[in-house]
């Protein structure tokens, strides 16, 4: 089985890690991040210059990486790493769709109400959109 792991530098991100390695330690798991230019900071693109943020995108990625390989390799487990470029829902479903992935695993980040409304919830668009099972932890 291939798990697609969706991480972002968010507690709920690691946990979904931790899900897939604590109960899929056997399978194929894919560590995949998505860095979206366009939730830059506001005037970063003008500052520092296009380049220059995407090169600071991929160093904080190899860095989150890292971390979870290192996690990985606590746990007796390999981990495949993927950096995708977009807005994460649609860019984590569509790697799903193009790949031989079984399963996608994401972090719920627990909100509820009007923020959940007004924000949206990646995890719920994966889940809808998902062409395979989808595990949200918590």
């Amino acid at each position: 089985m291939v798990l697609l792991v969706a991480l972002d530098e968010s507690k709920p991100g690691w946990t979904a890690l931790e899900y897939a390695l604590d109960e899929h330690a056997d399978d194929d798991i894919v560590v995949a991040h998505v860095v979206d230019p366009s939730q830059s900071g506001y005037g970063e693109f003008a500052h520092l210059g296009t380049e220059a943020m995407h090169e600071r995108m991929q160093a904080d990625a190899s860095e989150l990486f890292e971390t979870a390989r290192e996690r990985a390799t606590e746990q007796g487990c390999e981990i495949t790493t993927e950096l995708l470029t977009g807005q994460p829902a649609p860019t984590i479903v569509e790697y799903a769709t193009d790949h031989d992935v079984d399963r996608i695993v994401v972090g719920s980040h627990g909100r509820s109400g009007f923020s959940r409304v007004l924000l949206g919830s990646v995890a719920e668009r994966i889940a809808r959109r998902a062409p395979v099972p989808v595990t949200i932890a918590r």
